[in-house]
């Protein structure tokens, strides 16, 4: 099923809810939970696009720390994960059913992009992730998964038949060469075939999060796809589990987090809600504001915050090169942002 299933029978009086809102200078826009809100200034809703985008990415990068904890303690990967998106889609459950407003039909219409959020953005990206991470080092792996970003780009184009702009694949190249500093990468030994294979499938998850989440045709609230999709992902790991497939390891001790012992349902609450709930419900709302394009870029801070995270919970310093790796990832994003602005005048 593709984006243009659901807009094969789009009526004319629904142009005005389905166009992009970069499309239009002032328009009736709905806010996360659904409802109604005045005209807002095209720039305000890029402004605040940027910000949910940016407070995704900082909910995100709290994620690599807190599980590291858990991890050391001896839970399996699996684990972490199943409760991390069991618990999120909880929490937000009924918020969507209360934004949905007994719109079951358009909920239905969308039952398609929903389940491949769910099955491929949320459970099969994390799962490919965390087995990348068993055969490759952290650094590598998340190149590889980031590599989801140019899979964005590429689908766009192919979804528009309208080629990138020099600015945007210069911005591209330049955000990656900062990645690849930011996880100081250098000096690899060669990577494991199968860790490889993962880390691409982690990037195609990632790249579908993204599409699907920027998806300007929907006319659900952003609440709504994340609490059910997060509820598809994780009624699809419970199954991996339940088959063995996906082990799953559950330990009682507490963690230590910046110095401090934390109970474990500490750490587990913290995923759940803030990198969890937070993050793919900011993340959903800001894709809707900016596009696939420019919010999978913006996503890049992520490794920024998880480096700040990492070396204020469990003293990991960052090295001068990654630094430097952070200014060229901001420098990309501008990049590539100035690159659709210009296509869009064009």
């Amino acid at each position: 099923m593709t984006l243009s299933d659901f807009t094969r029978d789009r009526k004319p009086e629904d142009a005005l809810v389905a166009a992009p809102v970069e499309a239009r200078p002032a328009t009736e826009v709905l806010d996360p939970a659904g409802r109604a809100g005045s005209r807002v200034p095209r720039r305000r809703l890029a402004d605040s696009g940027v910000l949910a985008a940016v407070l995704s990415a900082a909910a995100f990068g709290t994620s690599g720390s807190f599980a590291k904890a858990l991890l050391d303690t001896g839970w399996s990967s699996g684990a972490i994960v199943l409760l991390r998106v069991g618990i999120a889609a909880g929490l937000l459950l009924g918020p969507a059913v209360v934004a949905c407003r007994g719109r079951w039909g358009l909920v239905r219409g969308e039952s398609g992009l929903i389940l491949l959020y769910g099955l491929v953005a949320v459970a099969g990206c994390q799962v490919a992730y965390f087995n990348a991470v068993q055969h490759l080092s952290v650094g590598v792996a998340l190149l590889l998964e980031y590599g989801g970003t140019v899979l964005v780009v590429l689908w766009m184009w192919l979804q528009t038949r309208r080629a990138p702009r020099r600015l945007t694949w210069a911005g591209i190249l330049v955000a990656l060469l900062g990645l690849g500093l930011v996880l100081d990468i250098t000096g690899q030994s060669r990577p494991d075939a199968a860790g490889v294979v993962w880390g691409l499938l982690a990037a195609v998850g990632l790249a579908v999060f993204f599409v699907t989440a920027g998806n300007s045709d929907s006319r659900l609230p952003p609440v709504v796809p994340a609490a059910f999709g997060m509820a598809v992902g994780a009624v699809a790991l419970a199954v991996l589990g339940l088959a063995r497939v996906l082990p799953l390891r559950f330990v009682t001790t507490d963690v230590v987090v910046a110095g401090q012992h934390l109970p474990w349902w500490g750490a587990i609450g913290e995923l759940a809600v803030i990198a969890a709930a937070a993050a793919y419900l900011l993340g959903t709302f800001a894709t809707r504001r900016l596009g696939s394009t420019v919010a999978s870029f913006v996503g890049l801070s992520e490794v920024l915050f998880a480096i700040l995270f990492a070396w204020l919970l469990l003293g990991e310093l960052p090295r001068p090169v990654q630094l430097v790796g952070g200014v060229l990832i901001v420098a990309g994003v501008v990049a590539v942002r100035a690159g659709e602005l210009g296509g869009r005048r064009g």
